[in-house]
């Protein structure tokens, strides 16, 4: 598979809410393809991981 095939699997599974494998998937392509749109994708899903806001959970 290339790195645009992995890319575009990680996209499916994001998008079914299975985002172990998508991440999974984006890191295969990334290794194929340091440039590939899945490093921005990767990016974004562990940004949304490591949201934390205190006073959504305190109020």
């Amino acid at each position: 598979m290339t790195a645009e095939d992995y890319y575009k699997l990680g996209n499916s599974y994001r998008k079914k809410g299975d985002f172990k494998h998508a991440i999974d998937s984006y890191m295969e392509a990334i290794a194929l393809d340091s440039n590939s749109p899945a490093v921005e994708a990767k990016r974004m899903l562990e940004s949304i991981f490591a949201y934390y806001c205190k006073d959504m959970y305190n109020p």
